[in-house]
């Protein structure tokens, strides 16, 4: 599609410098209409005025949605149930909000009637394969423009320059600028840039917005405990919560606790390393708490077995392909083996440490008393049988050994 074909585009537009540059870049060579897009995905940060920038600019079609629930209960509680984490390390935190975010882009060009859409990520990271892998996976004809591997605005600077020349009003904030380039959700906070494009270097103390250090966290250890229904927590300390509300008070909790930093070089799916630091309170706590329910309510051979697949999941929402056949089969599998991973974990909280101090399930738990207690099982379990296992398992080993 060249650029005269192109009349209608929605933008995924927060209202910052980037996407506001955008705006005026994509009417000016494209000369087409713009509709914009702007999600609600629990980072903290009011995403109304985005709506009186975008009036400003003559904008018509203004989307303005909060997508905090949709974002924990289809996309953060499906991942978490599967154990995922990326590398041994990452939680996933920007990864698995960018397949809701197409998916809305997608909706509302096919609403709006739009020919194309657009994004404001760098034709550097990982945001692009994203957005775009999920965009042609939901609407295969879509015509995506990446203003970054266009246009020659490649720095702040000119991005600054070019926002005085049209007359774009861009908000300085007051304070000290943080030279980190961030993103955050409900799920995580990220840093990246600054002193930490040296994998060497410490990170500022004040660079963390989400936690206290643990060595400023309270000196007593508190106490919480969740229910689990099919895999998803249901309860915090007894009380019904939605996926959204489990999110925002996990991560207060574990913020207060110092819970939930990391310091991660990664290797992204464009082919460089890159060092990021992250602040994932809830997600510390749900991987924890996941493991210990699942431990005692999942047969031994479907636990090892999700463990051996979860590596190859993590990337392919890493990766971008969330929308793709293979991790919705791997899905339907996953959420099968979670029909019966329900029960109570409980958890001890303490200067950046979570500890599994009790896990029970009143009608799922494979954990029998009877046959694992060191004292009389009452014949619940024959000692004597162990000793052909074990001579039947040795029976490889031991021909090898006379072979040699």
């Amino acid at each position: 599609m060249s650029k005269t074909e192109v009349k209608k585009v929605v933008l995924a537009y927060s209202g910052g410098l980037d996407t506001s540059v955008i705006l005026k870049w994509l009417e000016d060579t494209y000369g087409c209409e713009v509709v914009t897009f702007t999600a609600d995905i629990g980072q903290g940060e009011e995403v109304e005025p985005a709506r009186a920038k975008a009036e400003a600019y003559g904008i018509k079609e203004i989307y303005i949605e909060d997508l905090r629930e949709e974002f924990a209960r289809d996309y953060v509680f499906p991942m978490f149930r599967a154990n995922t984490v990326y590398e041994g390390e990452y939680l996933l935190g920007t990864s698995i909000a960018r397949p809701l975010i197409s998916k809305r882009l997608i909706e509302i060009a096919k609403a709006t009637g739009a020919d194309a859409i657009s994004h404001g990520a760098t034709g550097k990271g990982n945001d692009q394969v994203r957005f775009e892998l999920g965009a042609y996976a939901l609407m295969p004809d879509v015509h995506v423009i990446a203003p970054w591997r266009e246009w020659d605005l490649n720095s702040r600077e000119k991005l600054l320059a070019y926002a005085e020349e049209h007359d774009i009003s861009i908000e300085q904030k007051r304070g000290k600028k943080s030279p980190y380039s961030m993103d955050a959700n409900s799920l995580h906070i990220s840093y990246e840039g600054g002193i930490l494009e040296d994998p060497w270097a410490e990170p500022e103390d004040d660079m963390w917005r989400w936690t206290v250090s643990p060595e400023e966290a309270p000196d007593n250890a508190i106490y919480i405990e969740l229910t689990y229904r099919k895999g998803d927590i249901v309860e915090i300390d007894g009380k019904a919560v939605s996926a959204a509300t489990v999110m925002e008070e996990l991560n207060r909790i574990g913020g207060a606790n110092g819970i939930g930093r990391d310091d991660i070089v990664e290797n992204r799916y464009v082919g460089m390393k890159s060092r990021g630091c992250y602040e994932t309170p809830a997600g510390t706590i749900m991987l924890k708490a996941h493991r210990a329910i699942e431990s005692i309510t999942l047969d031994r051979e479907v636990a090892h077995l999700k463990d051996e697949l979860m590596p190859r999941y993590a990337s392919m929402i890493y990766n971008g392909y969330w929308w793709s056949p293979e991790r919705l089969m791997l899905q339907e599998m996953i959420d099968a083996s979670q029909l019966t991973v329900n029960g109570h974990v409980r958890l001890k909280l303490y200067k950046g440490n979570v500890t599994v101090v009790g896990r029970k399930s009143d009608t799922d738990s494979l954990f029998d008393e009877n046959i694992a207690t060191f004292e009389d099982d009452e014949g619940a379990y024959n000692q004597k049988d162990a000793e052909g296992f074990i001579k039947l398992n040795a029976l490889r080993l031991r021909i090898a050994a006379k072979k040699k």
